[in-house]
């Protein structure tokens, strides 16, 4: 049947809308490079540069092949825990989902390697980063992803089979913790299997600061992250231009703009809360703190982004700054080694993020986000401390616990094979002259007042073999 000119439109607004979210969200791969780059040492600046550049690459191909069929794939076969179809796109577009959508998801699959990257940075073998981002962004990262996001997920608040978890359904809008805590317990079990960096911790155990060697290009990382978490969040709605019955003047288009407010207010607050906490803690202004603390707002907010209300997200980044100090006081006690804290924050924050929807969704938001806004087509919990009773919570406590497991079970495995064929982390001759001219050939800077090593690989290489 021939569409209507007025369904043309609507369906061309939203493709428009959902590419244009989709580059926003590929915009935060230039911000995590930046982020990466900045927070380590000149000599490795090359190395996370270059791993970010390799994430968005080898995660096109593997969720290609795989990861869209793995989160997406629908068909006669279809289940709860895996999908079965659109191998290599195939059989797509379909009514469901087409390119665009399919875009839009691999901007998604990219970034969970990204984050898992800095956990390990500045000691792991270039080869090792090929394998585990193959491996997290085709088969890992989807599989969650269709628990929680597939109309046929188990976790699925829009499960089609009306079977909901505790009648509700994981409440994960955008990802803190399919995306975020997938990439932050991938990052803790990659760090621990590595271990410390060369002298992080002193003979006693105390820790040994080591400073990213660039604040500007984590101020700069930090805002293309902001800028992209406007298509993160506000964009996984997919379609802008859907009213909601009942009403004059609301549809999808209001919902994405409280989204963006609310990210906004979580992430501002978290800043804020950091800031200040850092002052009483370290008793100075820690600029690069702040960095991290605004973007542990954003992460803890991106699951209820869409179903609370922006009072509700000024709570979310407070207790989020206060999760990430915590969970970085921990990690020097137990000398976890994490130079982007990216475990401490995607990890710890995404986990807060999935249990504070569980206690602040507003139902009516929860409505428009799932249902259209349309009610009475199936009862929805909402948040516990709204009086939507225990089961929205409960499911988000059960998405907190598979995640960490899955990850867990089959990252870690990965990270401990690696480290087995000794094809995980580098020698220590290597780490202390720097991945970039052991690694990649030189400096990423002409003058590299730093180090007052070798400044071109032949010099390296020269040395290392007289030594």
């Amino acid at each position: 049947m021939e569409l209507s000119w007025e369904s043309s439109v609507a369906d061309s607004i939203n493709a428009i809308y959902l590419l244009f979210s989709a580059y926003l969200v590929f915009v935060m791969q230039l911000g995590f490079a930046m982020l990466c780059a900045g927070s380590v040492r000149a000599k490795n600046a090359m190395n996370i540069m270059l791993t970010n550049v390799v994430d968005a690459a080898v995660g096109s191909l593997s969720y290609y092949l795989f990861g869209f069929a793995f989160a997406f794939g629908e068909g006669p076969n279809k289940n709860p825990f895996i999908g079965t179809s659109f191998f290599a796109l195939k059989d797509i577009p379909t009514s469901n989902y087409d390119y665009s959508f399919f875009l839009y998801q691999w901007a998604f699959a990219i970034a969970v390697a990204g984050i898992t990257s800095g956990s390990i940075a500045e000691r792991t073998q270039f080869s090792a980063y090929l394998i585990f981002s193959f491996f997290l962004s085709g088969f890992v990262y989807p599989i969650v992803a269709h628990w929680v996001w597939s109309s046929s997920g188990w976790l699925s608040p829009s499960s089609s089979s009306g079977s909901l978890l505790f009648s509700s359904g994981a409440i994960d809008f955008a990802g803190s913790g399919v995306v975020h805590l997938v990439g932050g317990i991938a990052g803790l079990w990659g760090a621990l299997i590595e271990g410390p960096r060369v002298g992080r911790f002193d003979a006693f155990g105390k820790p040994v600061i080591m400073r990213g060697h660039n604040a500007t290009l984590v101020v700069l990382g930090t805002f293309l992250l902001w800028f992209g978490w406007f298509g993160f969040n506000p964009g996984s709605f997919n379609k802008i231009l859907v009213p909601y019955p009942n009403t004059a003047d609301q549809g999808n288009w209001t919902a994405v703009g409280r989204t963006a407010v609310t990210t906004t207010l979580a992430g501002s607050t978290a800043g804020i809360v950091t800031l200040f906490g850092r002052r009483l803690l370290a008793g100075h202004w820690d600029a690069l703190a702040v960095c991290n603390g605004v973007l542990g707002g954003f992460v803890a907010i991106t699951s209820g982004c869409a179903v609370v209300e922006p009072w509700a997200a000024i709570l979310c980044g407070f207790f989020a700054a206060w999760v990430l100090i915590g969970l970085n006081i921990l990690a020097l006690k137990f000398k976890l080694d994490d130079p982007l804290e990216a475990a401490q924050l995607h990890g710890g924050c995404g986990a807060w993020g999935l249990i504070f929807t569980g206690l602040f969704a507003k139902e009516e938001f929860v409505i428009q986000a799932y249902d259209s806004g349309r009610s009475g087509l199936q009862q929805r919990s909402y948040g516990l401390l709204l009086g939507g009773g225990w089961g929205l919570i409960g499911a988000q406590v059960v998405e907190v616990m598979v995640i960490v497991v899955w990850v867990s079970t089959t990252m870690g495995p990965l990270f401990y094979l690696l480290h087995r064929l000794r094809i995980l982390r580098i020698s220590i001759d290597e780490e202390v002259a720097g991945l970039d001219i052991s690694s990649h050939g030189g400096y990423a800077y002409n003058a590299n007042e730093e180090e007052s090593g070798p400044r071109f690989y032949g010099d390296y290489m020269r040395i290392h073999n007289n030594s």
